[in-house]
């Protein structure tokens, strides 16, 4: 199949105890793959925020599509992370120009509610472009959104954790209690008060 016709997908803040996932969908035209490898393109894991910074003019110009997709906190709680983390990656999908005739999922589940063909990639944000694409775009604007996000929400810390679970956040949020932002599922081995508005 034509790369330019395939999809990579992957998703970022997963595991936070803030803010949404955020999902990105890339589709790469051959040419670009080894060019975007060249300029340093992996698992946005593996890179600091200042590379990811610069490959994400880079990616966007290279693509032949890109678009990002997110579920909220409280769509976390009332469906389950799984089901929110998909919701995101059919959102981004749905708003690709064209609807893909394949879907690169990083990970070993499938998507679920996607009708169209699909293949799973354990370490495919290490293995595929298209997916690394996708990791470092979402991984940029979440942590973007996360950043505009700690202006409102100050005493937590969101703006050096981007909402993940570090003794830091966990503090604020014990003498704190948490923000409408946060996933109220995911904390339920912390003692709290309401939320804070």
């Amino acid at each position: 199949m034509d790369p330019a016709d395939c999809a990579g997908i992957d998703e970022v803040g997963r595991g936070c105890l803030f803010g949404p996932v955020l999902a990105g969908a890339v589709v790469l035209p051959a040419p670009a793959v080894q060019a975007l490898l060249d300029d340093g393109l992996t698992d946005s894991k593996r890179l600091s925020a200042r590379r990811r910074a610069a490959l994400v003019p880079l990616i966007r110009q290279r693509a032949v599509a890109w678009a990002l997709g997110q579920a909220s906190a409280s769509e976390i709680d009332r469906f389950g992370i799984r089901a929110a983390t998909e919701q995101a990656m059919r959102r981004a999908l749905a708003k690709l120009p064209q609807l893909p005739g394949l879907v690169l999922v990083d990970g070993v589940l499938p998507l679920r509610g996607w009708s169209g063909e699909q293949t799973t990639l354990v370490r495919g944000d290490s293995r595929c472009a298209a997916i690394a694409a996708a990791s470092v775009l979402a991984k940029v604007a979440r942590d973007e959104l996360i950043v505009r996000l700690a202006g409102r929400f100050p005493g937590y810390g969101l703006e050096r954790h981007a909402g993940y679970g570090t003794s830091q956040h966990r503090e604020a949020l014990r003498s704190l209690g948490p923000t409408p932002l946060h996933r109220l599922s995911f904390l339920r081995n912390l003692s709290r008060g309401g939320p804070r508005s």
